[in-house]
């Protein structure tokens, strides 16, 4: 498979692990629950972007960058995986973030800061739109600035995904356990885009599911056909042959709640619910709204009690301590 010819700099500690969260499978009376551990990929803390730097990285060091530039939300998990990548390998960070500095950085923002990243503050621009000035300014000084897209969304992001279905599948036959659905915080795409295609090249029955994170798509386009473009547009630059149909795109847009980033009771209960009966750790903008997503469908009577389902936790937990008074209520 093509993706396996492609530049790709290891950054992360893979395969993750994948185990029954039993205790909340019962406390919920509804099908199996699995969790898949992408928090445990590395890069402070990790998540799942690591997979998708592996390979956008990758690229950049082939064309000899010696500068990353992304941008995200103040609390982005991608721009500290971003700066963690970037001083894992001696390169310069820049991080466009939106918003404005507060008076103390916690959560994802001190890490940044400790890994040694440039802040651009940007304040409503938080998907990038400042980076094209910088990368200019960072040119005329003679650098050689590489953009990481926002979440790492691309074709080459997505790859690392295809690649992830793959890992599952030899976890899978070693569990010995056939997966009935595959549930995930979907916000910029790449994820739900690279399982698609992984899902296709694999000829596996399950569903995918990505629980919308944000009401947002791009002035252009919904996110789900974001996704469906990504996703085509990544199975042609791997030559798999084939093209991802519209019915291939599960996304749940219920639990979008009062928008990116703002904590409801949803939420929290998710995030409780999780650490109680499972000392893990969700965060309250993607995987705690992915698992308020789970459990709502659970109560609905969404799967069969007989059902297997995987939940892919995408990391996220700094921005548990940025978010702490809203926690506490």
């Amino acid at each position: 498979m093509k993706h396996l010819e492609l530049p790709r700099e290891p950054l992360g500690f893979f395969p993750t692990p994948v185990h029954e969260l039993a205790n909340l499978g019962r406390a919920l009376g509804g099908p199996r629950i699995f969790i898949k551990r992408d928090d445990q990929t590395g890069l402070a803390f990790g998540g799942n972007k690591t997979r998708k730097l592996e390979y956008i990285i990758g690229r950049a060091l082939a064309q000899g960058a010696d500068t990353l530039i992304t941008a995200g939300a103040g609390q982005s998990n991608h721009c500290r995986q971003t700066a963690a990548a970037a001083a894992s390998l001696n390169m310069a960070c820049h991080l466009v973030l939106g918003g404005s500095a507060p008076e103390t950085a916690n959560g994802n923002l001190l890490l940044d800061q400790l890994l040694g990243a440039q802040i651009h503050w940007a304040g409503k621009h938080r998907k990038g739109e400042d980076i094209p000035k910088i990368e200019e300014e960072l040119r005329k000084a003679g650098r050689q600035p590489f953009v990481v897209p926002y979440g790492g969304s691309n074709e080459l992001g997505a790859t690392g995904f295809v690649e992830a279905l793959c890992e599952l599948d030899s976890q899978t036959f070693e569990l010995q356990t056939d997966f009935d659905h595959i549930v995930f915080a979907s916000s910029s795409g790449g994820t739900q885009a690279g399982l698609m295609v992984g899902k296709k090249l694999l000829k596996k029955n399950y569903e995918i599911t990505g629980i919308a994170i944000d009401k947002e798509g791009s002035a252009e386009k919904s996110l789900s056909e974001l996704i469906l473009d990504l996703a085509n547009s990544t199975a042609s630059y791997l030559e798999t042959g084939f093209e991802v149909d519209k019915s291939d795109l599960i996304l749940n847009e219920e639990y979008t709640g009062a928008g990116y980033g703002i904590i409801g009771e949803a939420e929290k209960e998710a995030i409780r619910l999780t650490a109680k009966h499972e000392g893990i750790l969700l965060d309250p903008v993607y995987t705690g709204r992915a698992m308020a997503g789970l459990i709502g469908l659970i109560r609905q009577g969404r799967f069969k009690k007989d059902e297997a389902i995987l939940f892919w936790h995408t990391g996220g937990a700094p921005a548990l301590f940025a978010s702490a008074e809203e926690l506490q209520n």
